[in-house]
């Protein structure tokens, strides 16, 4: 049954992956392909989409592949399974948070824990880096690229990135006919 594979699916990335969305982000895109759920074009198209609407990443797109894969219900179950681990762990957390925020084993678990999340993260650019710049027009994917990254590090804010970006992206497609 769709419905509880959406689920447990998504909870199961919710459950093991700490760092928040772009830490989920290869656990979705591999579960995604490999259940034949969206495709990768679909995968990269969508986190574009997700980025530039609000709420948290993970969530977006764990109601957009439940919304495609079982309409309403199949988005209230996936969004609910990549949700409730999260819930779950904060609520465990802040009743015990008193007691152990001292605690050499959580220091240490927590140091532990950062690298690995800028590792996961950086795993999801590399793969979504592979295929979103490796187009037809690469000269001008890898120019947006670049145009975004010196953005980010002058601290330009990300809307103002995204708005730049997309007009740029309806000039090369209308110049281009992309």
């Amino acid at each position: 049954m769709i419905f509880l594979e959406l689920f447990l699916t998504f909870f199961k990335i919710g459950a093991f992956t700490f760092g928040g969305g772009y830490a989920m982000l290869p656990l979705i895109q591999e579960a995604v392909l490999q259940k034949n759920w969206l495709g990768l074009e679909e995968v990269i198209n969508f986190i574009a989409v997700s980025e530039s609407t609000p709420g948290p990443f993970a969530i977006n797109m764990a109601t957009y592949v439940g919304n495609v894969m079982g309409g309403v219900f199949g988005a209230f179950c996936a969004t609910l399974g990549v949700v409730l681990p999260s819930f779950i762990i904060i609520l465990s957390v802040a009743k015990c948070f008193d007691k152990f925020k001292n605690s050499y084993s959580v220091k240490g678990i927590m140091s532990g824990l950062k690298p690995a999340v800028v590792g996961l993260i950086g795993s999801a650019v590399l793969s979504i880096g592979k295929t979103a710049l490796v187009t037809s027009a690469v000269y001008f994917s890898l120019a947006i690229f670049l145009v975004s990254l010196v953005m980010a590090f002058k601290k330009v804010h990300p809307i103002v990135i995204i708005l730049i970006t997309a007009v740029l992206g309806i000039i090369f497609g209308i110049a281009f006919g992309i």
